[in-house]
């Protein structure tokens, strides 16, 4: 597993991490051109990982009651506790 040593910290203040820019430690972002829609770079304790999630064709249309509450259940949202993986962030998204 990476550590915090890993990732380095750019001038203007962002953290570059494999070759890719984040904003900062458990900041989703969007994956531009990628196979996933989003990209994170999750902190616990002094590990690091990087997280892809999301389906880049699907539109997300958290705003209906009905598709949210289907989703989170899909997904066992009120379970999703480990920063680590890309349920946790898709049911933060939601």
């Amino acid at each position: 597993m990476a550590t915090t040593r890993d990732a380095k910290r750019t001038k203007g203040g962002r953290l570059t991490y494999r070759g890719e820019s984040f904003a900062g430690f458990n900041k989703p972002s969007r994956t531009p051109g990628g196979n996933k829609k989003f990209k994170v770079l999750a902190k616990k304790g002094d590990q690091i990982k990087l997280v892809r999630f999301g389906d880049p064709n699907m539109t997300i249309k958290k705003s209906n009651p009905k598709r949210r509450s289907n989703f989170r259940a899909r997904h066992s949202c009120d379970t999703a506790k480990d920063n680590f993986t890309a349920r946790y962030w898709s049911c933060k998204n939601w």
